[in-house]
């Protein structure tokens, strides 16, 4: 008899499609991942990630035609005037308000 125990958790099935097909290309079962969470949990005592509700969404697909036309005539104004940042820039703000 092995030295583990067992989680059981219910997840909707193309999720789990989805997530599995990306372990899978990663090289990491499930079971590894979990292992992996537990890990971090244990370690850092608490959820190694955020869990919040985002203010606004990012993705492009969720913005209506108008947000979009706006967000990119922003865009567009901050490049006339010159209000742009470098990769490097982007890189350290990343870093320092994200940890990445």
């Amino acid at each position: 008899m092995s030295n583990t125990a067992t989680v059981y958790a219910r997840i909707e099935p193309k999720l789990k499609e989805d997530v599995d097909s990306i372990l899978n290309e990663l090289g990491v079962t499930p079971s590894s991942l979990i292992q992996m969470l537990y890990s971090q949990i244990k370690l850092t005592k608490r959820i190694p990630f955020d869990i919040s509700i985002p203010k606004k969404s990012i993705f492009i697909e969720d913005l209506t035609k108008e947000e979009l036309n706006y967000e990119l005539l922003k865009g567009i104004s901050d490049i006339e005037n010159n209000n742009v940042k470098s990769s490097d820039e982007v890189d350290k703000i990343l870093k320092d308000k994200f940890n990445i």
